[in-house]
């Protein structure tokens, strides 16, 4: 199971929210691309972006912040946040971005994931965002009626890389994963289920692997807050794996 560090961006600063709610920010750090340095240094295979001024946007807002962490990193980076016309998408890999996430637009324009995933194979994730199930958009500011496995099985053969699901009650909450809700989706499609939301401890990533059918974690704010020790975590998920 692959563990992501995850760094959200707010007005080019790295932030954790709580809840998805922008008013409820933390801020870790004023130098993202620094911050993507340390977490490469500790080893980690992958880096997980949002811009999250462009989920509110429907633009990107943060793409300063993204270049600088690119340039700095050589590891492979995913981007959600934002992206919601091919052009963005297109240009986002020109720039060196290994995935990126469609979140909104998976709900609003499906046939755009579509013509994506097959423009750039191995290159487009979802992103479902859920309360209770149900799947939110815009920086989740709007609730649909849309059930997150659904949405995931309408997606079954269109090639997209990973399935980026999110339990956005337990994001930033330090409350540990919705597990049950999670692997329940992953049994569900056999596209790859990456878990966020949540993951505040060594045992939630242990957890989330012994499923034998999660195939990644981000953690933001633990790592930030040190409740798990990135470089013990990645060592203790290679050699228990």
């Amino acid at each position: 199971m692959i563990l992501y560090p995850a760094i959200d961006l707010k007005d080019g600063q790295c932030v954790r929210l709580l809840r998805g709610e922008m008013s409820e920010a933390t801020v870790f750090g004023d130098d993202p691309a620094a911050q993507a340095l340390k977490f490469q240094d500790a080893g980690c295979d992958w880096l997980h972006l949002v811009d999250l001024n462009g989920a509110f946007a429907g633009q990107p807002v943060n793409a300063a912040a993204v270049e600088a962490i690119l340039k700095a990193v050589s590891v492979p980076t995913q981007l959600g946040g934002g992206i919601r016309d091919m052009a963005t998408i297109a240009a986002w890999l020109e720039k060196g971005l290994a995935r990126v996430i469609l979140g909104t637009v998976a709900v609003e324009n499906p046939a755009l994931v579509r013509e994506a995933a097959k423009a750039f194979p191995g290159k487009v994730a979802v992103g479902i965002d859920a309360r209770k199930g149900r799947v939110a958009t815009k920086g989740w500011a709007t609730e649909t009626d849309v059930m997150a496995t659904d949405l995931a099985r309408s997606f079954e053969d269109a090639g997209v890389a990973a399935i980026i699901y999110t339990d956005i009650d337990r994001d930033g909450a330090m409350q540990g994963p919705n597990i049950e809700a999670t692997e329940a989706l992953a049994r569900a499609v056999t596209i790859p289920v990456i878990a966020s939301g949540g993951v505040s401890r060594m045992e939630d990533l242990i957890a989330l692997r012994d499923t034998n059918i999660i195939a990644g974690a981000i953690s933001g704010r633990a790592l930030y807050d040190g409740a798990i020790d990135l470089a013990a975590a990645l060592k203790a998920l290679a050699s228990i794996s």
